[in-house]
């Protein structure tokens, strides 16, 4: 059996050696005993106090589901592709940028944040954005009051939600960045659990449960006016053009069947032998026959037009929104009682086994 100094002084370690000094070191934790546990009770207290004063943070989830677009239905797409044989692009087609990941990286862009961040919403009874909420209960105003020259910081770093986005000031657009990083780094979780089910998930924790709440909800409602404006542009100004288009033919229909009634009163008892008299009012007759015929196709396109409309909207479908009270994050004071004092011990073992290192070289 290898001499226990000799062990512990020798630069070649065995397993045996190993064994050897971990009894050592056991042995001399057991004699320290009385400060490991002064030590844990220190760390427990201070784990308590952390506890104490830790400020909960609220988690809102909300949950969408996206349109399935291939599951259009076989009417559906019979009638546009006559129509699409008739010259006509009513629309109907699928944009790609709102499937999958691509849905889940919007949601986390500059763009979709910042307007969800200066959106106008009623907080404490005052309107006001959801970027000076947060500014106001993370205490961002401590670090702005002084000025800059003859810039008071705190009268120009306001975002009001009825000032314009692009009529913001250079340091505006500055903290409105530092702002976005921030909720997206630290407040914003947007996940696909499942990537053969299309349903994502939003998760805002902040330390402001009116924040969190209203953050998850203004995301999906600013992501879902944003595919209303792009996706589905094209397909609403196809029905706005339709819709005028067969007014206007309706008009000139009208005006035709007007002008055949006036034409027959003129030639109303005409002597059979003066036809010449008819020409005018069947020239109306030919008119109205025409408009008929053009308004009948371009009601039937312009209902076509509304129903691959209505097909693309909307895309998000929600499923669970957050309601209040919200899921509360916060540490028990056991629990932190627990975690403190072994923390504390943890790092006394290893400055112990430092320390005895260093002696035994010595």
């Amino acid at each position: 059996m290898k001499d226990q100094n000799s062990v512990l002084n020798s630069d070649e370690i065995t397993f045996e050696d190993i064994v050897i000094r971990g009894k050592f070191f056991l042995g001399y934790l057991l004699r320290k005993w009385k400060l490991l546990v002064l030590v844990g009770l220190l760390g427990g207290l201070m784990g308590v106090l952390f506890a104490y004063f830790q400020k909960p943070k609220y988690t809102a989830e909300l949950t969408f589901a996206l349109e399935d677009e291939k599951s259009t239905g076989m009417g559906l797409s019979s009638a546009l592709g006559i129509a699409s044989s008739l010259g006509l692009d009513i629309g109907g087609g699928a944009g790609s940028i709102f499937t999958g990941a691509n849905v889940i990286e919007l949601l986390k862009s500059r763009k979709i944040i910042e307007l969800a961040l200066l959106k106008k919403v009623t907080y404490k009874g005052t309107e006001t954005s959801l970027a000076e909420v947060y500014i106001e209960f993370n205490n961002l105003r401590r670090g702005w009051d002084k000025k800059i020259g003859n810039v008071d910081l705190n009268q120009i770093l306001r975002f009001s939600p009825d000032t314009e986005r692009s009529k913001y000031t250079l340091q505006q657009d500055s903290v409105l960045g530092i702002i976005y990083k921030q909720v997206l780094k630290n407040n914003l979780i947007v996940s696909q659990k499942d990537k053969k089910v299309a349903i994502v998930t939003i998760e805002v924790k902040s330390l402001n449960e009116f924040f969190s709440k209203t953050l998850a909800e203004v995301l999906v409602n600013e992501v879902s006016e944003f595919y209303i404006e792009t996706k589905i542009k094209k397909s609403k100004n196809n029905v706005n053009i339709l819709s005028y288009q067969a007014d206007s033919i309706r008009k000139e229909l009208y005006g035709a069947i007007t002008g055949v009634a006036f034409e027959n009163d003129n030639v109303y008892n005409l002597n059979p032998a003066m036809n010449i008299k008819r020409i005018p009012s069947s020239k109306r007759q030919i008119d109205v026959q025409a408009n008929t015929a053009i308004l009948t196709q371009l009601v039937t396109n312009l209902e076509l037009a509304r129903v691959a409309l209505r097909k693309e909207t909307p895309l998000i479908q929600i499923i669970d929104q957050p309601i209040l009270p919200l899921k509360k994050d916060k540490l028990s004071k056991l629990k932190s009682l627990v975690i403190g004092g072994l923390i504390f011990n943890f790092i006394y073992i290893i400055f112990l086994g430092v320390r005895m290192n260093k002696n035994f070289k010595n």
